[in-house]
């Protein structure tokens, strides 16, 4: 794991100069953050947030930055997959293309899974999973589109700059016994970022996830900040910084890896090497044996299945014709069988 110094953060700004950015939830916080490194940069942004009037206010402090017509604001929930597609076809109508998707949009814990209540039949009421669709349905359904859009319009293979950045949490390695919903949902977003690197690598599409302990933000409840009371938090801006650093990195190589902010110190990069220690290790180990035996078998199944294509006529007429012949031949039996059985 490395350490990653506060002046490196930004050091390839120059990457996101023209590029255009999508990002949820950016009405505040750390998505506003996030988006004004990248107008900073020269990006333009497309802003997705529930919160309309906040969001346009995010867009006009950008274009404030970044010059008249390079930020817009449009609302969106991001459980609401209909929403989502019209945030994606306004930013290509806007500027044409897509380069760089920021899955902010979240919440905290939200209900009480740890207390079973009950109607008023005595009977327990199904618990609230608004934190699991905001924070990981609604990240996943970013991130599946992503896929789409980021190659829309896009420049010569291997030329352009295209990233997803998707945000977990301490909680994506921790369970924090008070927010059971809010850990799985970040566990899974971890969980989401690993599974695709190695696909979007194919499409040089780069995705991260972004890690930080509990920030000054409105998404950390008033009684989690008061019992926080004394330990440092994270610097917002910090967080804002290495989202656009994991974004912006040229090396593929950092691609798939987890940017961690444990306090109020410098970020860390946790290579997708270091997942795989202790039982981790031993999972994978096994893992990667099952995989390469259905890799081969996915191969052959596909020889197989060629073949029968290539070869699909010809087979069917040989096997008609066979059974043709093998019904001819043993005609005397086989009627002697059928009446038989009548």
């Amino acid at each position: 794991m490395s350490r990653i110094p506060d002046e490196d953060l930004l050091k390839y700004s120059n990457r996101a100069k023209g590029k255009v950015v999508l990002i949820t939830g950016a009405a505040n916080g750390i998505g506003k953050e996030a988006a004004t490194r990248f107008a900073e940069a020269g990006a333009r942004v497309i802003i997705g947030d529930l919160n309309v009037s906040g969001a346009e206010k995010t867009a006009g402090e950008l274009q404030a930055i970044a010059g008249k017509g390079t930020s817009f604001a449009r609302k969106c929930d991001v459980t609401n997959w209909e929403d989502l597609i019209g945030l994606y076809d306004f930013a290509i109508e806007k500027f044409g293309s897509v380069d760089i998707v920021v899955a902010n949009a979240g919440v905290s814990e939200v209900g009480r899974f740890i207390q079973v209540d009950l109607d008023s039949r005595g009977k327990p009421v199904k618990p609230n999973l608004t934190t699991v669709n905001v924070n990981l349905v609604g990240a996943m359904y970013t991130a599946h589109l992503a896929q789409h859009y980021l190659c829309i319009n896009r420049e010569p293979e291997g030329t352009s700059l295209k990233a997803i950045v998707m945000i977990g949490s301490m909680a994506s390695w921790l369970g924090i016994p008070p927010a059971p919903v809010y850990t799985a949902a970040k566990h899974g977003v971890l969980g989401v970022v690993r599974s695709l690197d190695p696909v979007l690598a194919q499409k040089n599409i780069r995705i991260n996830a972004i890690c930080p302990f509990f920030a000054d933000t409105g998404i950390v409840p008033i009684p989690a900040k008061l019992f926080l009371a004394g330990i440092p938090l994270v610097p917002v801006p910090r967080i804002a910084s290495v989202i656009f650093y994991s974004a912006t990195n040229p090396d593929p190589e950092t691609s798939g890896r987890a940017f961690c902010l444990l306090d109020d110190g410098p970020a860390f990069q946790v290579p997708k090497e270091e997942f795989k220690l202790g039982v981790y290790g031993m999972i994978d180990q096994r893992a990667n044996a099952l995989l390469r035996g259905a890799k081969g078998i996915a191969h052959y199944t596909r020889v197989l299945k060629d073949v029968v294509h290539v070869l699909k006529t010809p087979i069917i007429w040989t096997v008609l014709a066979g059974g043709a012949a093998a019904g001819w031949t043993y005609r005397e039996p086989l009627l002697q069988q059928i009446q038989s059985l009548s």
